[in-house]
């Protein structure tokens, strides 16, 4: 599992670090492994030409020294400071001794950019001697960002105006949120870790990222004395005759999700009993229940019926209309949203642009309010419960922005709640195995939900 930390459990670890180690150590363990990394994507070091936009503080000196290794294996390295008066004067006077040379202007062409403009301490917008630069960064170059992309909030991955685009980002020491959660994510490109000493566990983590071994140990498996019983039933309340669709894809993710049965509720049984005849049809014991898929409107009592199950119920689309904070909070068992921006924007009475640009805020604010886990859907799924880590997926492919994709989604999820996973981690599994077989059934081209449906056994195998 990937975990990271927030900005000031970094630091602490940090200073803790510091105090056993020999003045500038601590700098010279990350300027080497930034170097090391530069050196891998350039391939041939010797002739390569390397840009350093250089900020004031202990990114833009990682950025120097690891300029400075560079310049002494033969690479043309050009230094462009944010504030020239401020800049570290280690790291200048390294790369000076190399053969680097610090310039007043951003030259036309480089083979590499290296972006120490601002670290993990920055927060709001850019200023504008720090945006200028980054716009300017030359078309072509391969841009590696220190540790996190300038303008990108290290803590919550928000973006305030501009910020650099990075190709590679090198994080030292530990992860951090805001290169697990977009916008800042995608703004990081790929994220490698160098090792420095630092050691942050002391502290809880503030983000995690499951991976294959961790979804691998949590997906249940049928024993020698399983039945369909003990593996659990999920219930779906789904679709209409509007969206007849919508209970058809959500009883084929529930199918393939771990739970020994699947029953439909709700009026297009025809069409789910034609596609699927083991469903069983109509009200009865359950696990758990998902409801709202193509639920269409005036079916609240429906969602309130669920809700009064003692049982986990999953709540998605339809179903989140108007729903009451108090009706969820009071409810004896687990419950879990599964909004879009769109529906968690609803819920919280804010534009939906308020919730993609601040991601981690909508999906706590989201848990806070209601008192269940949350499951925010897009680019990078978050999942937040009232207390712990937010769980970041990093599986998926753009092609699951196809109509279909979430009622999958929320057909698997309603099925491992009701095989037994604990409600945080049935969210994580599944928005694991969905981005899974999102990527296996598109293979980069369009993909529809119900080829998503049919690749999930694939991608349960893991």
């Amino acid at each position: 599992m990937r975990t990271a930390y927030a900005v000031q459990d970094v630091r602490a670890a940090e200073r803790e670090l510091m105090a056993r180690l020999p003045e500038g150590a601590l700098m010279q363990r990350a300027a080497a492994g930034l170097a090391a990394a530069c050196a891998g994507l350039l391939g041939k070091v010797y002739g390569a030409r390397v840009l350093l936009l250089v900020g004031p503080g202990d990114n833009g000196g990682d950025a120097l020294y690891a300029g400075a290794r560079l310049a002494r294996r033969g690479a043309g390295v050009t230094a462009v400071a944010m504030d020239p008066e401020r800049v570290h004067p280690g790291g200048l006077a390294a790369l000076r001794a190399a053969g680097g040379r610090l310039a007043e202007a951003v030259p036309a062409r480089a083979d590499l950019v290296l972006d120490g403009l601002v670290g993990i301490g920055g927060r709001g917008a850019l200023r504008p001697a720090a945006a200028a630069l980054a716009e300017r960064i030359p078309a072509g170059a391969t841009v590696v960002a220190v540790d996190l992309p300038s303008g990108v909030d290290a803590d919550t991955g928000e973006v305030a105006g501009a910020a650099v685009r990075a190709d590679v980002t090198v994080t030292f020491g530990a992860y951090k949120p805001g290169l697990l959660i977009d916008p800042g994510a995608t703004l990081a490109g790929e994220v490698r870790l160098v090792d420095i000493g630092l050691d942050p566990a002391a502290s809880a983590p503030a983000a995690q990222a499951l991976e294959h071994g961790d979804v691998a140990a949590l997906l249940p498996r049928p024993t020698a004395v399983s039945d369909k019983y003990r593996r659990g039933v999920v219930g779906v309340i789904a679709g209409s005759l509007q969206y007849p669709g919508a209970a058809v894809l959500a009883v084929a993710g529930a199918l393939r999700g771990g739970a020994g049965a699947v029953r439909y509720v709700g009026p297009a049984a025809e069409a789910v009993l034609a596609r699927y005849p083991e469903t069983l049809i109509g009200r009865g014991r359950v696990q758990a229940w998902v409801v709202g898929p193509g639920l269409g409107e005036g079916r609240a009592a429906e969602v309130a019926r669920a809700l009064a199950d003692p049982v986990p119920v999953l709540v998605d689309a339809d179903g989140l209309r108007g729903l009451d904070p108090a009706a969820v909070r009071s409810r004896p068992a687990p419950t879990l949203l599964t909004p879009h921006a769109g529906e968690a924007a609803a819920l919280l009475g804010v534009a939906r642009e308020a919730v993609e640009s601040g991601r981690l805020a909508a999906a706590r604010e989201l848990a806070a309010r209601y008192g269940a886990t949350t499951l925010l859907k897009g680019a990078t799924t978050l999942v937040c419960g009232e207390g712990g880590p937010v769980r970041v997926n990093p599986t998926g492919s753009h092609w699951l922005a196809t109509a279909g994709s979430g009622d999958v989604l929320s057909g698997l999820a309603g099925s491992l709640l009701a095989a037994g996973l604990a409600v945080r981690d049935a969210a994580s599994v599944a928005a694991y195995v969905h981005g899974l077989a999102g990527r296996t059934a598109a293979r980069d081209a369009p993909l529809l939900a119900q080829d998503l449906a049919e690749a999930l056994p694939e991608a349960w195998r893991l």
